[in-house]
């Protein structure tokens, strides 16, 4: 049996991916989960994107979530006549919010976040274009906030804006994000991400909307503000997932405290019992180039090491010239990363009363795995909670989602370790389930006869059942 990678992929869609094949290819070759960035492109457009990604998977017997990721808050500057200008040392540079959208030039440029006077005053640093671009503002006058240049360089037409340690009051959810909900819930997807969340508030927000659009979508939590890393558990607990969102987060802490910032989330993540991406530029120079950096290769490894469910591609995939030779690398540096003895052994909340028998008998299960010759579990599942709960263990054991729901079949894409499979028992005999569960995995090439399986399972939506059965040695069930 070949290697099963535990790290999830997450790959951005785009110009590079709608080239003919490239989509089939990299959802053959391992993609787990495409991102719909909804800052770009026609929402009819992404419907159909999605109804094609999910064509595709089932045409290679797979399941590939959807992750649908809000724009935000455009914290942006306008744009300029001549497309760019070049920013010399210590000039003077003025953001405009009176400014036309298009009236940029050396000496001034408008902004489309017109509230960013209000939020800014003398001595406050701003970083544009991820912090390429540096600004002291020297006062704010009316509409026009001047600035001394400090790091000096190429401007270009909408860049993004940065107060260094943040404080922006930016709400999270615009008009567009809230119209955009309507349209993920529209095409079903299977996660909806939330850009620049301040507070839990947020989440909880984002959350009623798509109920009330009729939507089941996971949220993912963005951690990309500054204030978001002193609430870093509530934002985490009122998500179903979060991501390190190291671009602008980077920029508003400083890139010195990024690391272990990122570490802290993903460990937080894991201990809260939620799923953690670690995404931006994890591979960046495979946007031009076949192969990527050693540094590159580090960072995604290092992630693999902390703990992180998924890696996110995003331009490597969506405009980069090497969209499958990307995944396949990041494919290999996973595997051989997750082969470290290391990252198998876990105390994952052994200290810790649980909340639930479901939590108590997934924890359970995986305690029995980690400690027996055992080759694979099969969680019986309705909604994935058994599953996600089993991958916050350390180990390297596979953790098969087995589910009569395609929506939770696609949801568990996401979780490290944990490999969905249709599972539809015509009756609830118990011996009947377990050994179509058994016949399943065995049929698929997943376990032989002699494997030792752990099979969990419950009635009333409660996992509150685990049976350990060895392959080709189980008892028949009756017919009758």
């Amino acid at each position: 049996m070949t290697a099963l990678r535990r790290t999830k992929i997450v790959a951005t869609l785009g110009p590079a991916t709608n080239r003919p094949g490239v989509l089939d290819a990299i959802i053959k070759g391992g993609v787990d989960v495409v991102r719909l960035n909804f800052s770009h492109g026609d929402v009819n457009a992404h419907i159909e994107l999605a109804k094609t990604v999910t064509k595709l998977a089932k045409k290679h017997g797979r399941h590939v979530g959807i992750l649908a990721d809000l724009q935000g808050p455009k914290i942006r500057i306008a744009r300029f006549k001549e497309g760019s200008v070049i920013l010399e040392q210590d000039q003077q540079f003025v953001l405009d919010a009176g400014l036309g959208s298009n009236d940029g030039d050396i000496d001034q440029v408008g902004i489309d976040y017109k509230q960013l006077v209000k939020d800014v005053h003398s001595g406050d640093t701003l970083l544009l274009d991820d912090g390429r671009i540096v600004l002291i503002v020297e006062q704010v006058e009316g509409q026009r906030i001047v600035c001394r240049v400090s790091v000096a360089g190429v401007l270009s037409n909408n860049k993004g804006i940065n107060r260094q340690g943040g404080g922006l009051s930016a709400a999270a959810l615009t008009d567009k994000d809230k119209s955009d909900i309507k349209v993920a819930v529209k095409m079903q997807a299977d996660y909806i991400a939330v850009s620049f969340p301040r507070s839990a508030e947020d989440i909880h927000y984002a959350r009623s909307l798509i109920n009330d659009a009729g939507g089941k979508a996971g949220i993912i939590a963005k951690m990309e503000r500054a204030e978001a890393v002193d609430v870093i558990d509530e934002i985490i607990e009122a998500s179903d997932a979060v991501m390190v969102a190291r671009g602008d987060l980077g920029v508003e802490i400083g890139d010195a405290a990024l690391p272990p910032i990122q570490k802290k989330i993903i460990l937080r993540a894991r201990r809260l019992n939620r799923a953690v991406i670690t995404a931006t530029q994890m591979m960046e120079s495979m946007i031009d180039n076949a192969i990527p950096t050693r540094a590159e290769v580090f960072d995604v490894a290092n992630a693999v090491l902390d703990g992180t469910d998924a890696v996110m591609l995003s331009g490597e995939t969506a405009v980069g010239k090497h969209p499958l030779k990307v995944v396949e690398a990041v494919h290999r540096i996973c595997l051989t990363a997750e082969q470290q003895r290391e990252i198998r052994v876990s105390r994952h909340r052994v200290d810790i009363q649980f909340q639930s028998r479901a939590e108590a008998i997934s924890m359970g299960a995986m305690y029995l795995a980690n400690h027996l010759k055992v080759k694979a579990i099969a969680a019986l599942t309705q909604s994935g909670s058994t599953p996600l709960w089993m991958s916050r263990i350390s180990s390297g054991i596979p953790i098969f989602a087995l589910t009569p729901h395609e929506e939770t079949s696609r949801k568990v894409t996401l979780y490290r370790g944990v490999y969905p499979v249709h599972f539809a028992p015509e009756n609830n005999d118990h011996l009947s389930v377990n050994k179509g569960a058994i016949d399943v995995l065995q049929e698929s090439g997943e376990v032989n006869d002699g494997d030792i399986v752990i099979i969990t399972k419950g009635d009333k939506n409660s996992t509150d059942m685990l049976k350990l059965v060895t392959v080709g040695d189980m008892i028949e069930p009756r017919l009758s």
